[in-house]
């Protein structure tokens, strides 16, 4: 089973079962957004758009997402809204932009999603101009936490949307020109985690 057919699938319900308890924390990360100047925003794995409403006015907005069903949900917000906003297919791990040519990279539950989380993290650090910021927000182990059961049932949920046992540290080596500024929890005991990277070089 693809993720692209997983999500396809979950498309029409996906908003009723997400937003609920994402709301807060996706207002939480996006609140990085007023501390410009930045003009070109990404958002990765934009999804069904639940972002859409809680972005601020003025920057220009890129979404890619895997699956058309989810797009056209967010779309259908983005025109409600009136938000400038372009949308593309594409795969995460595979992004169709140059480099260097976004101020901030928006990765909200997508690297838990993806079986390739470190592909994804060193294509957002490629298109991130020097001093670009990446806003994360996913669930996360610590390194070193046991979560018995998070690491058992990981294999078998990430065959259906998401996996439990993403390591954020062990992926961030892998992304080099990516650095930590801030790492705070959001949800479930800081299973949910909302992490600000910066991009190094001049």
């Amino acid at each position: 089973m693809t993720l692209r057919y997983t999500y396809t699938v979950f498309a029409p319900i996906y908003d009723v079962f997400v937003a609920p308890f994402t709301t807060g924390m996706r207002q939480r990360s996006l609140a990085a957004l007023r501390d410009g100047p930045h003009d070109e925003v990404l958002l990765i794995g934009i999804g069904s758009g639940l972002d859409v409403p809680l972005l601020p006015v003025g920057p220009r907005y890129t979404g890619l997402d895997l699956t058309p069903a989810m797009l056209a949900r967010a779309r259908r917000k983005a025109f409600r809204l009136g938000l400038d906003l372009h949308l593309d297919e594409g795969d995460a791990r595979a992004l169709p932009y140059p480099a260097a040519v976004f101020d901030v990279v928006i990765l909200h539950l997508i690297l838990a999603v993806t079986p390739h989380p470190e592909r994804v993290l060193i294509e957002a650090a490629r298109v991130l101009r020097p001093g670009g910021r990446a806003l994360i927000l996913d669930k996360f182990l610590r390194p070193g936490q046991r979560a018995p059961v998070r690491r058992l049932i990981s294999p078998l949920l990430g065959l259906l949307a998401t996996r439990t046992n993403v390591v954020l540290e062990q992926i961030l080596p892998q992304t080099p020109g990516l650095e930590m500024v801030s790492d705070e929890p959001a949800l479930a005991g800081g299973w949910f985690r909302q992490i600000l990277l910066r991009k190094t070089g001049n």
